[in-house]
């Protein structure tokens, strides 16, 4: 299948998901702080399109992201169903929608690995790796603080934004798990993206 043809296919899944999210989640303003960072990125990539095109297999990490945060802006990440259930199926402590998310959130890493491959001289090599790995740990940090500040709004927001359901290591554990997640990444997905690099490179889609 076209490229193009795929990269549309999963804007409109993406896009599907996002108009589903936005019917009665359970809070509109938990929602637009937990959705709105994604529609932005869409935003932006949408209109780098043209001037600097990812892989298709970078586009559809991005998807698969954009869709855990607007299903979890829908529910709020401590109240989604599934985890619910997992929840009282195991009887465990918690929803643990968010430290799911969170691990997942360590595939960004083969996206700045991109950026860096593409928009750099440095060699694919232990250089692009570590330095994906520290863009990656910055910006799990970075939404740390975010949600920090916006608990501090209220404690409503502290309860459904930020998710700490009670622990006080919630901030770290998020962190660690995005950690794991991009080391897992880059073990077991770092030659297949350099597969789909090379694809990219010789369809001429390097700027």
């Amino acid at each position: 299948m076209n490229k193009n043809k795929i990269h549309l296919m999963l804007l409109a899944v993406v896009t599907v998901f996002f108009v589903w999210s936005l019917i009665k989640p359970k809070h509109y303003f938990i929602w637009m702080l937990e959705v709105g960072p994604s529609v932005l990125a869409i935003a932006v990539i949408l209109l780098l399109y043209n001037k600097m095109r990812l892989s298709t297999f970078a586009y559809t990490i991005i998807a698969f992201l954009t869709i855990l945060t607007f299903i979890g802006g829908h529910y709020t990440y401590d109240d989604v169903p599934l985890f619910n259930w997992i929840k009282s199926h195991f009887d465990l402590k918690r929803n643990d929608y968010d430290r799911f998310g969170h691990f997942f959130k360590g595939l960004l890493v083969i996206v700045f690995r991109e950026i860096l491959i593409r928009k750099t001289q440095l060699p694919i090599g232990k250089w692009v790796q570590f330095l994906a790995l520290n863009m990656i740990l910055a910006t799990a940090a970075l939404y740390e603080i975010v949600e920090w500040i916006a608990g501090s709004m209220s404690k409503r927001t502290s309860k459904d934004f930020v998710g700490a359901q009670g622990d006080i290591w919630d901030a770290q554990w998020d962190m660690l798990l995005t950690l794991t997640g991009s080391l897992l990444a880059i073990i077991l997905l770092s030659k297949w993206h350099n597969r789909s690099l090379g694809k990219a490179k010789s369809q001429k889609d390097w700027s």
